[in-house]
């Protein structure tokens, strides 16, 4: 069985049945049989579906997200956002898939060269529990529009919302099987995984996750010739120069460092910062953690819940008392709260150097990191120096140097002046250790297609 735990209260919600390789199989075979029906049906049925899923997500967006906070620990305006955004990834590729996907036509020595996008079939999402909602329809939404099926394995934590998701899906007027939700024994995760990769139904394989497991899914991918997208862990670097908006950069590193407690892959999580600012730019981040308020996620205005699990939990600890003993200031927070629940205070490190836990790893809560640097060209050093490359943002009140700056970057996207966000018209993911392939506007929805060929007389 499955268990799922509130991380605010440390109570059981509620145990649910693991599938084993007999049911996995016939899940597969009838996603199969779903998707053969699918992908032969027009742009209008397909849009008409999707954007009926997107009426459903907005008319429950209540309902979904008290059911997201209640399993991952999100503070309910958070979670109830997340559903929201989710409608409007199902309305832009609705009104945009068909132009994303319309044949592309050439003159070729007097012949007619076609390039068309056809669907691949059944696709595997391997989904995370940080963002339960958004991160599966962000990546079903395109490839079911393109006409794909879909199965997910998603993070046991979040089982419920698994399940409703699966619901929601089947309301729409979606064909009953195409899109599938499967819930596998932790225990048995890397071999059902495999099955699944490896079964003739499967196409190709989207993971959202840790680098981890990340190249686990990758390696099995590889050696079934099956394509993979995987969007992996992060260590944002926050770059903010000598003539900074301090507010602004301060507003944006804050932000995008708690929200969902630091639970991002997209997180600020490296604050890069030159030293003619750093001093006032430390005061003012240590307020502003020290203000944030942590508690019941349920509760109006609580801006920090808890982390997701007790052991994700104890990690961030570990990574900050490490950091410390090595030599980094703890300038505020950076202990466990004595009281039920997976809780960890903002927390702020400083004169954090090479080699240390929160130089070199990435950190999945609420901790901020700041690093001084003298110049531009060390603050581009510094943040490449870096085995993640997802996102990044810098903070200057001159374009043109922050411009400068942004593409000598390592990372899949940067932003000017403001924190890091997911958008459904721009492509997403990174490079290095973070993953590779995007989601997505028309880049995200040409990953799982055929693009196919056809040379035609003139």
């Amino acid at each position: 069985m499955i268990v799922t735990i509130n991380p605010a209260t440390g109570e059981k919600i509620a145990e649910y049945p693991v599938m084993i390789a007999g049911q996995l199989d016939s899940v597969l075979r009838q996603a199969e049989a779903d998707f053969r029906r699918w992908c032969s049906i027009g742009f209008e049925e397909r849009r008409a579906c999707m954007k009926r899923l997107g009426e459903l997500l907005r008319a429950e967006a209540a309902e979904h997200g008290r059911l997201v906070t209640l399993e991952m620990g999100k503070p309910l305006a958070q979670a109830v956002a997340e559903v929201n955004k989710c409608a409007w990834v199902c309305d832009y590729f609705a009104d945009h898939a068909e132009e994303f996907l319309r044949p592309e036509e050439s003159e070729i020595d007097g012949s007619r060269g076609v390039v068309r996008f056809e669907p691949l079939g059944v696709i595997l999402g391997v989904m995370p529990w940080n963002f339960p909602y958004w991160q599966v329809i962000r990546f079903a939404a395109p490839a079911m529009m393109a006409g794909n099926g879909i199965v997910v394995k998603h993070a046991p934590n979040v089982t419920g919302c698994s399940i409703a998701i699966e619901k929601l899906f089947r309301d729409a007027g979606f064909p009953e099987h195409l899109y599938r939700a499967v819930h596998i024994d932790l225990d048995e995760v890397d071999r059902l995984t495999g099955f699944m990769i490896d079964h003739p139904v499967i196409k190709a394989v989207s993971v959202t996750g840790s680098t981890g497991a990340g190249r686990a899914v990758a390696t099995k991918a590889g050696r079934a010739l099956k394509r993979s997208v995987l969007e992996l862990g992060g260590s944002d670097p926050y770059i903010v120069l000598d003539d900074a908006d301090l507010r602004q950069a301060v507003d944006a590193c804050v932000a995008g460092r708690l929200l969902n407690a630091g639970q991002s892959c997209i997180a600020a999580k490296r604050f890069i910062v030159q030293s003619g600012v750093i001093e006032e730019f430390t005061r003012m981040v240590v307020e502003k953690m020290q203000r944030a308020v942590m508690g019941d996620p349920f509760r109006d205005g609580t801006e920090v819940g808890p982390i997701a699990r007790a052991d994700l939990r104890d990690l961030v600890h570990s990574q900050v008392q490490r950091s410390v003993e090595a030599g980094a200031a703890l300038l505020c927070g950076g202990h466990v709260p004595n009281a039920p629940g997976c809780y960890y205070p903002p927390t702020v490190l400083s004169g954090v150097k090479k080699g240390m836990a929160a130089y070199e790893e990435e950190i999945f809560g609420p901790v901020a990191t700041i690093i001084e640097v003298a110049d531009d060209d060390e603050a581009v050093a510094v943040s490449n120096d870096s085995d993640y490359g997802l996102g990044s943002a810098v903070f200057s009140g001159s374009a043109e140097r922050a411009l400068a700056i942004a593409e000598q970057l390592e990372t899949g996207n940067c932003f000017v002046n403001a924190m890091v966000k997911s958008d459904p018209r721009l492509p997403f993911g990174g490079v290095k250790q973070s993953g590779y392939g995007r989601e997505l506007s028309h880049h995200g929805i040409r990953e799982f297609v055929n693009i196919k060929t056809l040379l035609l007389p003139g």
